[in-house]
């Protein structure tokens, strides 16, 4: 037996394990550990498939702004678990539940083994069109070319997501800032980190946004990054969210999305098709669209995480 098969199994008893974890979990806040542990697990799998894209997205978003989402939900229903606790469904409906995922969770891995030898792909055809892009990187091409449309929804969908956010708001809240990210106990580690990691953070966001064009990385990812690194230092108390109603922050919020659309409409004249790019200018015009969103996305990411505002008196009680 390989070491390479030995460090998959262990993968995957170590994923199994905390999925089981995950669901006999007596506290929120215990879960959302055992999902974090779960999601990390999930990037060094995705990096042993050699899909280092979806692995840095794990790590980023499925981990660590998704974990800091969790633990902030857990700190405000701990209150309530001890009700929630007697009035949880009896040992016999648990089992159900259980036999049902178990079921369906044996049904997907009977597709994945049952696939054809070698599995369907549309790799060969997407490096096949990769040249005129310009790119070197096929994920960065499918995003941005042959899936151009999608990517744009994606980007634009963030923002009625940020105003359901911001609407859970009563009216008198909204000139107030964000106030739902959790906010441990002082401590001088916690400032130390968030003073010493951003300018690094920063560094990496940029590295990632440039060398997606042609390496594992991009616009998302770097996004993640840079708002992880927001997030920590607004944790940390060193700055606080600014609030909803500024207009510099609004105005970064619809810049990535509003270029994204100017170069889409610019296509039709100059490539004959809505989000087609003429072939000399695509790489740099993907690229603009890469740095642009990565701005917004970040700040939408941040700015979620943050939650909706609060007048000035209630976060004073």
């Amino acid at each position: 037996m390989s070491l390479g098969l030995i460090s998959d199994l262990v993968l995957v008893l170590l994923v199994l394990s905390l999925a089981v974890w995950m669901n006999i979990a007596r506290t929120a806040y215990r879960a959302v550990v055992g999902f974090v542990a779960y999601g990390l697990l999930m990037t060094l799998i995705w990096v042993r498939l050699a899909a280092m894209d979806v692995a840095m997205t794990e790590a980023a978003l499925g981990s660590g702004l998704t974990g800091i989402l969790l633990f902030g939900a857990a700190s405000r229903l701990a209150p309530f678990e001890a009700a929630e606790r007697a009035r949880a469904p009896g040992p016999a409906l648990r089992l159900l539940i259980g036999l049902l995922c178990t079921v369906v969770a044996a049904g997907l891995g009977a597709v994945v083994l049952l696939l054809p030898e070698p599995a369907p792909t549309l790799a060969p055809l997407v490096a096949e069109n990769l040249s005129p892009t310009g790119l070197q990187n096929p994920v960065t091409g499918v995003l941005l070319a042959h899936r151009a449309v999608d990517t744009l929804l994606e980007s634009v969908v963030l923002l009625p997501a940020l105003i359901g956010v911001w609407s859970v708001a009563a009216d008198a809240d909204w000139v107030g800032r964000p106030s739902a990210l959790p906010r441990p106990p002082a401590s001088e580690a916690l400032t130390l980190l968030a003073q010493v990691l951003p300018p690094f953070g920063i560094l990496v966001a940029i590295h990632l946004v440039w060398i997606g064009a042609d390496e594992p990385g991009g616009k998302f990812q770097a996004a993640a990054v840079l708002a992880a690194m927001w997030v920590l230092v607004m944790m940390a108390g060193l700055r606080q969210p600014p609030p909803v109603v500024a207009r510099g922050w609004r105005e970064l919020l619809v810049v990535g999305a509003s270029l994204f659309i100017a170069i889409g409409i610019a296509g039709i004249w100059l490539a004959d098709a809505f989000l087609a790019y003429p072939e000399d200018l695509a790489k740099p015009l993907i690229i603009a669209i890469e740095v642009a969103l990565t701005g917004s996305v970040a700040v939408f990411l941040a700015l979620l995480l943050a939650g909706p505002p609060a007048g000035a008196h209630r976060r004073e009680v």
